[in-house]
């Protein structure tokens, strides 16, 4: 027997590698010969880089940059020597969560610090880049980035636009002449499942602005300036297109990619499945085992375990699910290429203990157990 394992972090309690590795204890209680197979999954968002650095032999860089107030923070980014790949997260420079609420301000954040992480890696050897964009404390149209990998933005009287949206109020012109040379070598896979554009009452100032802490006014304000921006951006580079699907993901950063680099916004569950080369590992498999924290009717809507159990019915393999936790609509998830799904949850328990990594892992091996002895019971009979 063949069982190919590539399911989703449990995010606040155990690794996607982890968990794979729980379900693979209990499988070889019951099958002990039999080979399983742990692959790396997530959807570009939290967890990315541990997931791919882990699991395809790569290692975790810790570097300091420029955080979203302007402020020094610690950020960790994965590299893969053997394909001079980075996997970066940007929230890990630039994230919200990197914002305390009361200083939330839009006007102020910054997305230089993710500039600083390409470059590290750009002087590290890497060429190709999987970029994860959610999450992100800025709206600054992806100029921090910029600025940090060469690109300068002027005011009228010649000087550096300052950091954050109020930069944006201020380009006048635009200039290249300093942009990091090996950029021009660099290849970005971003991981964007938002389509939202740049500008207009689905942008990004609009739709995300008001979690990063924007009022009505600077809303107004940051879309006219975002659009200020993009005109001055196509003037220099005449294929920028800021209506494109994505180009407003992450305060426009989206934008700045597609704009400014060689650049594709792809599902990132599409990436890390490509990046990954599950297709390959699945098809010999007898059995494949996905899954995620929580299962609901947002699975279906593009997340982890759907994208594996795409690639699983494309050759008729059997799929399975494990979650922590499921409701009603994860019922979807069976028109969906999840043969069926086993919440892991053993007894009445609080969220807190439930989540507690050691539980987490107890109940995904007891669970793989005992759907497995099923398994062996109809193979006997």
């Amino acid at each position: 027997m063949k069982v190919v394992i590539a399911i989703d972090s449990f995010k606040g309690s155990i690794s996607s590698l982890d968990a794979g590795a729980a379900i693979r204890e209990g499988i070889h209680r019951v099958f002990p010969e039999a080979e399983v197979l742990v692959r790396p999954l997530a959807d570009g968002g939290e967890g990315t880089v541990e997931a791919l650095a882990r699991g395809m032999n790569g290692r975790i860089r810790t570097v300091t940059v420029t955080g979203p107030l302007g402020t020094p923070v610690e950020a960790s980014y994965g590299i893969l020597d053997a394909s001079k790949t980075a996997i970066i997260e940007m929230s890990a420079a630039a994230g919200i969560t990197l914002v305390d609420e009361p200083n939330r301000n839009p006007l102020y954040t910054t997305t230089y610090g993710v500039g600083e992480l390409i470059r590290d890696a750009i002087v590290n050897g890497c060429r190709h880049f999987i970029v994860g964009i959610g999450g992100s404390a800025t709206n600054d149209g992806g100029i921090g980035m910029l600025q940090a990998l060469g690109y300068e933005f002027r005011d009228n009287n010649g000087q550096p636009v300052p950091f954050g949206a109020n930069g944006l109020s201020k380009i006048a012109t635009i200039h290249d002449t300093h942009v990091l040379p090996d950029l021009k070598d660099c290849h970005f896979k971003i991981a964007c499942d938002v389509t939202n554009p740049l500008c207009g009452p689905q942008g990004c100032s609009a739709i995300f602005g008001p979690q990063k802490g924007a009022t009505p006014d600077m809303i107004r304000q940051m879309d006219q300036w975002l659009a200020t921006y993009a005109n001055i951006t196509r003037e220099k580079y005449p294929n920028a297109d800021p209506d494109h699907p994505g180009t407003g993901a992450a305060g426009g950063l989206g934008f700045a990619f597609l704009s400014y680099t060689n650049a594709i916004l792809q599902s990132g569950i599409q990436i890390v499945l490509e990046e990954t080369r599950l297709e390959s590992c699945i098809k010999d498999a007898d059995i494949v085992i996905t899954g995620e924290g929580r299962l609901d009717g947002q699975t279906i809507m593009g997340k982890a375990p759907i994208g594996v159990a795409a690639i699983a019915k494309k050759y008729n393999k059997t799929v399975l699910a494990f979650s922590g936790c499921t409701t009603k609509e994860a019922t979807l998830c069976n028109q969906h290429g999840i043969d069926a799904f086993f919440p892991i949850l053993h007894t009445i328990t609080t969220l807190e203990e439930a989540m507690h990594p050691e539980t987490t892992r107890q109940n995904l091996t007891d669970t793989a157990e005992q759907v497995f002895r099923l398994i062996q019971a109809v193979q006997i009979h």
